[in-house]
């Protein structure tokens, strides 16, 4: 089991990149595996740094680095994902009604544009949360 945490951080950056893109697919576009990913990615970089013996200070440092990595991988697959729809904003003869998300809100516009900030900025910051919380119990059951 050590073997895992002694890989490089490049390769595990890359594996997490193909499995981020992975979950992302399995979604269909929508991030909620990539949130739910981010509990054993925080259970994994938790232990990880548990096991490299350093500070406790430097270790929860390192974690919160790590968590804002993963969730800024999200963010720009996100950007590239729904930031194309951004423009439909502008164009007066965009029917927000049949573009095929959720209308939670009163008015199909306003419902699209909490869509997009949902799929753009909260998703991400949800996985960062959920990979701190995974990480702190990995921490807890290791050190």
């Amino acid at each position: 089991m050590n073997r895992l945490y002694n890989i490089r951080l490049r390769t595990a950056l890359l594996i997490y990149i193909s499995l981020d893109v992975l979950c992302v697919g399995a979604g269909m576009g929508v991030p909620i595996f990539c949130i739910l990913f981010g509990a054993p990615v925080g259970w994994y970089l938790g232990s990880r740094v548990s096991t490299e013996g350093t500070d406790l200070r430097l270790g929860l440092r390192k974690i919160l680095i790590y968590a804002m990595i993963t969730a800024s991988v999200t963010f720009v697959g996100m950007g590239l994902i729904w930031g194309r729809c951004v423009v439909m904003l502008f164009d007066p003869a965009t029917d927000f009604v049949n573009f095929g998300i959720p209308m939670i809100l009163y008015q199909p516009k306003a419902s699209f544009i909490g869509w997009v900030v949902l799929m753009i900025f909260i998703s991400p910051f949800l996985q960062f949360l959920m990979t701190l919380f995974g990480a702190q119990v990995g921490m807890v059951r290791r050190w």
